[in-house]
């Protein structure tokens, strides 16, 4: 459809049709074509509202999207096609790692893949949007929702950002193979206090500007095609009635053209939170701050009629919303096939296909980090040991994070399985050990309370100590169960529970050449762990092919190859934790001695994993670290040059990190900050050079006078496996 027939539907639709167009109805409250459930209607929601609505989320299944999608034109005016959303966040039926993991990978091109396999299987199945990628910065492993953001680095998750976005969209949002990308939570919603969920989030600009918003800003520029509002609280203003940051930077210095959605019920929540008395008021600050679409509420459908009609709300503010939402649904082409190319035949030959299941395995295998491999326990021997697997997860399918909508646990491969399928000349046995959590604490999940089978605790106990007395080596398969993250997952106790605690301390009275493999969705405090075993692997939730890629990866059959996008604390009284902290005046030398610095008296301030880290089977020497030159002008760059040697046995990847300090500034700088990273795969005694151009661009911050610049002075240039390193070399900026 031409730009001037949407005008001309715009200017045929009514009032009421255009505020439809706003609204998102839930897809649990339409229970077959366009019947109103009870629930809709105890939320507010009238028949006309239904019929009116611009989009409904969370309905799969393309059977069931054309008979909504059929009933629903045939009864809106002018035929307008629904838009149908939902949370696919690491995979449709192709469920990969979840995205913190996929930070691991430092591979942004490998993440984009995923996307546009994701949207393959999506798109295929009815699906117009995705609510992903989520970009938020995240610092406090409390909170549970870091697993759907890539890190804590605001480079690598800006990189993450348009990598992901320009999978799903694909080079153009029409084609049947994409889908929309939502971009969310804009913004800052990663830094609650105290790591609670829908809490307030209280930054300073300068924080904001450098460290928050440029992830948000990566994405627009990359194209997505809409942006969700965050829950919390910006400069004391929730976030979906916050005009200066919806508006102002988001749509005028930004030039953000698509369309902004709420989260859920978050318009109404203007109420709760204080800042509004009753729902007209609320839906006059929403969308007077530019929110198009009001996710699952009827504020928006309830009162904006009669706001524009007493004259507090513009028609002009309603046509601007409206022309957005009808503009995207003719980017994807609903107008000329509203069921945007989906067939079940589609779906059935790309939906857990041979090659989408390859790409999983793959994104698992190189999104594991081993954190610790004392000794050299691994990999694994093939032949000749006994090897006890012991652990909840020696043989769970659940083995996908929360937000894995639509993960089936036929479709997953266990750690037994893929252990199985190697081990067959080795004695392999299998415990699980204990119960997953702990019963005196009840889970509650996204349907109600998570049930654990009942078990006998000392039974299962004694099986698996038993087991590992009479084994060479004991793998303990440990973590959290999937609803201790995601969506209101905020933890204050970050270990593993208390059960698998119990039996790890037990196992090591027994057995003391245990490696540990963990299954989570966050960083986890893991001293007992860590002390108790010779090598511990950070496994995430990998998805489908997870017990594959653990087994291939314990086994040797593929080298590690992740690094830690997020630290891991040495406890939680650390967090929020990251790497890129601010010298103070009293900074920690190291010298226990003196108080009087900026120390914990208990506990390091270092965290136990840091930013960047990851072992692999081989090991790297940095055998010449070179600058092209020594200053870095306004139209000359300088180049790092690295030469990486394997001077182990075996193949490896090496993901080589850059970090720059400015030494000196208007404000103070961070210790360093992430500004390039290259994968580097060397076999052994083979040597390879990795180059990174310096430039002023990248040494730009906001500066005592808010203007956004490099200022003159004296940086270093860090190189190395983490951003722990101490390698480094000094250059100048001059104007």
């Amino acid at each position: 459809m031409k730009r001037d027939e949407l005008q001309k539907l715009l200017k045929d639709m009514s009032l009421e049709e255009k505020i439809g167009q706003l609204v998102q109805i839930p897809g649990f409250m339409i229970e077959k074509g366009a019947v109103l459930t009870g629930p809709a209607m105890e939320m507010g929601f009238t028949e006309e509202d239904l019929f009116n609505a611009g989009a409904t989320l969370s309905v799969f299944g393309f059977d069931r999207i054309k008979e909504i999608q059929d009933d629903f034109m045939a009864h809106q005016p002018h035929h307008i096609p629904l838009l149908f959303m939902g949370d696919i966040i690491n995979g449709y039926r192709s469920v990969f790692p979840i995205p913190l993991a996929q930070g691991c990978t430092f591979d942004p091109a490998l993440a984009g893949q995923l996307a546009a396999m994701s949207a393959k299987e999506s798109s295929a199945s009815g699906l117009h949007v995705t609510f992903s990628p989520m970009v938020d910065l995240v610092r406090d492993a409390r909170w549970g929702r870091v697993m759907e953001s890539t890190g804590e680095d605001t480079y690598l998750n800006s990189c993450f950002a348009k990598a992901v976005i320009e999978g799903y969209q694909g080079k153009d949002v029409a084609d049947a193979d994409s889908v929309a990308a939502c971009v969310k939570h804009f913004a800052a919603y990663g830094a609650p206090e105290g790591g609670r969920d829908y809490n307030t989030v209280e930054l300073s600009e300068r924080t904001l500007l450098d460290d928050y918003l440029p992830s948000y800003h990566a994405a627009v520029d990359a194209g997505t095609e809409m942006v969700m509002t965050s829950f919390n609280t910006i400069n004391r203003i929730p976030a979906s009635g916050n005009a200066f940051y919806m508006k102002d930077v988001l749509r005028k210095q930004w030039g953000f053209n698509g369309v902004l959605i709420s989260d859920w019920a978050a318009i109404n929540e203007l109420i709760t939170n204080g800042i509004c008395r009753e729902k007209e008021e609320a839906a006059t600050l929403a969308i007077n701050a530019g929110v198009d679409m009001d996710m699952c509420t009827p504020v928006y459908a309830s009162s904006l009629k009669k706001l524009v009609e007493d004259g507090t709300v513009s028609e002009d503010l309603i046509d601007e919303s409206c022309m957005r939402i009808l503009e995207l649904k003719n980017r994807l082409g609903l107008f000329e096939d509203p069921y945007h190319h989906a067939d079940n035949r589609n779906a059935d030959e790309v939906i857990l296909c041979r090659e989408h299941r390859e790409l999983c395995l793959k994104a698992a295998e190189e999104s594991i980090v081993l954190l610790k491999n004392r000794k050299e326990i691994l990999p694994l021997a093939k032949e000749g040991l006994e090897i006890a697997f012991i652990g909840p997860y020696a043989d769970n399918k659940r083995l996908h994070g929360v937000w894995s909508m639509l993960a089936e646990e036929e479709d997953t491969v266990t750690v037994r399985q893929g252990i199985e399928e190697i081990a067959q000349n080795n004695t392999v046995t299998f415990a699980k050990g204990c119960r997953l959590l702990d019963k005196k604490y009840p889970l509650y999940g996204f349907r109600g309370r998570v049930e654990e089978e009942d078990v006998d605790d000392e039974e299962l106990l004694l099986d698996a100590m038993t087991k590992a007395k009479r084994a060479d080596v004991v793998v303990m398969l440990l973590g959290e169960h999937p609803c201790h993250s995601g969506e209101a997952g905020s933890r204050a106790d970050i270990r593993i529970p208390k059960p698998q605690r119990r039996l790890l301390k037990a196992i090591a009275k027994v057995n003391s050449n245990i490696v540990t493999v963990l299954f989570h969705g966050r960083p986890l405090d893991i001293r007992g762990v860590d002390r108790r075993s010779k090598a511990v692997m950070a496994a995430w939730f990998p998805g489908i092919e997870g017990g594959r890629a653990v087994a291939r990866l314990l086994y040797g059959e593929t080298a590690p190859s992740g690094h830690l996008a997020m630290s891991f604390p040495y406890c939680v009284g650390q967090v929020p934790v990251h790497y890129d902290s601010f010298t103070t005046g009293r900074q920690y030398t190291g010298n226990d001695e003196n108080r009087f610095q900026s120390k914990y008296l208990d506990i390091p301030n270092k965290p136990l994993y840091p930013f960047g880290h990851g072992l692999t089977y081989t090991t790297f020497d940095y055998t010449d670290v070179e600058l092209s030159g020594d200053t870095v002008t306004p139209t000359t760059d300088i180049t790092l040059n690295a030469k990486i040697k394997n001077i182990g046995n075996r193949a490896g990847t090496e993901t080589v990190q850059l970090y720059i300090r400015d030494l000196y500034g208007s404000v103070v700088r961070p210790v360093r900050k992430l500004k390039g990273f290259k994968r580097i795969t060397l076999n052994p005694g083979e040597e390879g050079t990795v180059s990174f151009v310096i430039n002023r661009e990248m040494l730009r911050f906001t500066r005592a006078d808010m203007t956004f610049d490099a200022e003159p002075g004296d940086f270093y240039a860090y190189v190395g496996t983490n951003s722990a390193t101490e390698r480094h070399l000094k250059f100048t900026l001059t104007e």
